[in-house]
């Protein structure tokens, strides 16, 4: 029998595959000769998410295919690319699901999860595949939270795809200008404002950023209020109920309050159409002391070399701190520290025709082996964990988002409503950042979300 270690690359690879597909298997013999499988994206070679489809069809369906012959099956995968506008993309995957059609694995916003659920068109994994689901390798590898964005209802209905995290960048020449540490990780709420009355001591023009307002969008939710919520103890959304006028709430906006009337903060930044935008050069330029954002602003934003705001002396000058509850153990889960993420997850066709080889196929886009491949090189965090230790070790991070933020991290609600909800809460950080009075911007809130959701589905 021939070595393992002696095969060529290709062969290798066709070997590993056969033995992952065998041990993720249903236990009995899932395809039939001639047997295809489709699998569909918003991502199309050329054009929106390229690197997606060029893994799709160049790495992925080619092994896949290659391990299924080594294991005596003739399996043939489609892929099927689209390049469309989101919104377009979703109404065409509801429609499909809905009329029993579409492809037999499929990639979803996480945020469509719950919607997608409720309208029957998704089930749970393990509903569709069996018990070969839970004999998954991979979920000993992914955090309990990250898993979190596949599921709805305590069911789980997909599986991550890359995620990210939101924490404190700090610029750490004006926090020496303040006289405030390096290393610096608040531990409230409270030590965050004394940082910002420090820095504004210091001559800093906006100590504090923390996107507010509605011209900053989905950005003051995911950046800002959702974070805040979070360290305040509660959710947007959780045991069926919409988080009202709570005292989680109105603690939260009592933050901004305080934050945008009393100099630490800009407000005019959170009303202009480009708001984020300035802050992103505002920060790189010197002028903003803490700015709240995702990790997509260090690895893209501040970037030194190809950012849209490059920092030269990126690693050297920025820190980063995990967000802070209001008050030790007060976050969600009585953690000490929060964050919120997003990402995409990928779901099985209910109605496919062979669900048994659909999970392989989703099991393997999901392995250690086709992650790292769909990295194609680059450093970003993925969902597994063995994946990140690996491509991320050189950028520290990147490591601290997968390691420290990634397994106390939360997700918005994937509900049709939650984009009107969310608009209902950036209207309420507008009226606490210019002066509202905390409990009329709660109520005002409350009001329009109970309209949206009904007065029974609004928690206090």
């Amino acid at each position: 029998m021939t070595s393992a270690r002696t095969l060529s690359p290709p062969a290798a690879v066709t070997v590993s595959l056969a033995l992952f597909l065998a041990a993720c298997g249903s236990g009995g013999s899932p395809a039939t000769d001639g047997t295809t499988l489709t699998v569909t994206a918003n991502a199309i070679s050329g054009g929106k998410n390229s690197a997606t489809a060029d893994w799709t069809a160049k790495w992925l369906i080619p092994r896949f295919e290659r391990a299924q012959k080594a294991a005596g099956r003739n399996v043939r995968v489609v892929f099927r690319p689209n390049g469309v506008d989101d919104e377009e993309y979703k109404t065409k995957i509801a429609l499909d699901l809905r009329s029993g059609t579409g492809a037999d694995v499929i990639d979803l916003d996480g945020i469509w999860v719950g919607e997608f659920a409720q309208a029957g068109y998704i089930k749970p994994l393990s509903d569709t595949a069996g018990p070969a689901v839970a004999r998954w390798e991979g979920w000993t590898r992914i955090p309990q939270a990250v898993q979190g964005l596949g599921v709805f209802e305590g069911r789980t209905y997909g599986l991550p795809q890359g995620t990210d995290g939101r924490v404190l960048f700090y610029n750490k020449t004006l926090f020496a200008r303040a006289g405030l540490p390096a290393a610096w990780q608040p531990r409230s709420w409270q030590d965050l404002l004394d940082a910002g009355a420090a820095l504004k001591k210091a001559g800093v023009p906006t100590p504090l950023q923390i996107n507010a307002g509605t011209a900053m969008g989905e950005a003051t939710s995911m950046q800002g209020a959702l974070p805040l919520l979070a360290g305040a103890g509660a959710e947007i959304y959780a045991n069926g109920k919409w988080t009202g006028a709570s005292q989680a709430l109105k603690d939260v906006l009592g933050l901004y309050r305080r934050i945008y009337t009393t100099g630490l903060g800009d407000p005019r930044l959170q009303q202009e159409a480009k708001g984020r935008d300035k802050s992103f050069q505002e920060f790189a330029d010197g002028r903003i002391g803490v700015l709240a954002e995702g990790d997509y602003f260090w690895r893209s934003v501040i970037e030194p070399t190809a950012g849209v705001a490059p920092m030269k002396d990126r690693d050297r000058e920025v820190g980063y701190a995990l967000i802070p509850a209001e008050r030790p153990g007060a976050g969600v889960r009585g953690q000490d520290f929060v964050s919120m993420s997003g990402g995409a997850v990928r779901v099985l066709n209910p109605h496919s025709k062979n669900a048994a080889l659909a999970w392989e196929l989703l099991a393997f886009m999901h392995s250690a082996e086709a992650t790292k491949a769909g990295l194609a090189g680059e450093a970003r965090i993925t969902s597994r964990t063995d994946v990140n230790d690996e491509v991320l070790k050189g950028d520290p991070m990147l490591s601290f988002v997968a390691g420290r933020v990634l397994p106390l991290t939360a997700y918005r609600p994937g509900l049709a409503v939650y984009p009107q909800v969310s608009t209902a809460l950036q209207q309420a950080t507008a009226a606490a950042t210019a002066g509202t009075p905390v409990d009329e911007a709660a109520t005002a809130y409350d009001t329009k979300l109970q309209s949206l959701v009904g007065p029974a589905a609004v928690s206090r």
